[in-house]
């Protein structure tokens, strides 16, 4: 049944998309060059360690001596424009990286380093600035046929990011012009309050302390003016500022980014396939002693040593140091309400 819904996509579809395109083979680019480089290297190296050993050399053979400052010129030759190729090629690499990021950075109704509402062409713009950007970096790359299509389909996905940010911003006009309030007090609900709400849900998700106390201190500016005894939001009763922080806060969360936990049965199976391919020795070596233990067949033991295993359990308590005890959980404080005015705030108790 179509419940006439908004369909919203997520950048979740075009990140891989252009990580498939790009990070192979730009990696493939920075090892070559690193080989060159290496190569160029150690021809050097054992040129010089060639000419060490004739000057050592007592008595010094006859005739005319080799031409070691020709061949070690050469090597340096070699050498330079390899170093050069791999700084770009690194560079190039670290730039994708950085572009991968940004797109994640940009796509919210708010700009995260000013706490802006960003318009639509603002978004486009910038989106549009990634993609050129990352189709010059494939181009360096040259990549085959396969990871060229897969970079083309990730831009697909800008006219559905616009509409979706245009969708939030007229939902949210639409619900405040509900509450039938002056203009004044809808522009501060707008432009303040449901934008510092947002800001601090993003930085709530942060997982580095950084970026989370960056995003709180671009906030605090949107936050405090709020909390200034002058209207139109602290001449309101207590109870009537509950509501429409509450209200404000429904807005700020109605802008959804999907993770890829919750893509459904794709991304299961690829979350399965990414822990289990291409296994590293370490690994390998784990397995194969836990598949060692686990087995019960009456011979799969005293095959090879004639007697039972012990315990795996036992001989992980005999072999493993014991972990620390872990530090002990520290109370969160309570937090206030955002409205809460300047002078209460202040005096907020904080455990």
């Amino acid at each position: 049944m179509d419940l006439q819904a908004h369909h919203s996509p997520d950048l979740f579809h075009g990140q891989p998309e252009v990580s498939k395109a790009t990070a192979r083979h730009l990696a493939r680019q920075v090892r070559q060059a690193a080989a060159t480089v290496a190569a160029a290297q150690t021809r050097g190296e054992g040129e010089r360690a060639a000419r060490q050993a004739y000057e050592d050399h007592s008595p010094r053979p006859g005739g005319r001596p080799p031409a070691f400052a020709a061949r070690i010129q050469a090597a340096l030759t070699e050498l330079v424009p390899a170093e050069t190729e791999l700084a770009q090629a690194q560079a190039r690499q670290v730039e994708a990286r950085e572009l991968m990021r940004e797109l994640g950075t940009l796509y919210h109704p708010y700009d995260l380093e000013r706490g802006q509402a960003q318009p639509v062409e603002r978004v486009a713009q910038r989106l549009s600035d990634v993609w050129n950007r990352l189709g010059r970096l494939a181009a360096a790359a040259e990549p085959p046929t396969r990871a060229r299509e897969r970079l083309a389909k990730a831009p697909r996905l800008t006219t559905q990011l616009l509409a979706t940010i245009a969708f939030f911003f007229a939902t949210l006009q639409g619900q405040v012009e509900a509450l039938a309030r002056s203009p004044t007090l809808e522009r501060a609900l707008l432009e303040h309050l449901i934008p510092a709400l947002y800001l601090e849900r993003v930085a709530a998700r942060r997982t580095h302390a950084e970026p989370r106390h960056r995003l709180r201190a671009l906030n605090r500016p949107w936050l405090e003016p709020l909390r200034q005894g002058t209207p139109p939001l602290q001449a309101l009763p207590g109870g009537e500022r509950e509501h429409l922080e509450q209200v404000a806060g429904e807005g700020a969360d109605r802008f959804q980014r999907s993770r890829s936990g919750v893509e459904g049965r794709n991304g299961q199976l690829s979350l399965h396939h990414h822990g289990r391919h291409r296994l590293s020795d370490r690994k390998l070596a784990a397995l194969t002693a836990v598949h060692n233990f686990h087995i019960h067949r009456a011979d799969a033991a005293e095959r090879f040593f004639g007697r039972a295993h012990e315990s795996l359990f036992v001989q992980v308590l005999q072999r493993v140091p014991l972990p620390p005890r872990p530090a002990r959980l520290r109370p969160r404080p309570s937090k206030p309400p955002y409205l809460m005015p300047m002078a209460a705030y202040q005096g907020w108790p904080k455990r």
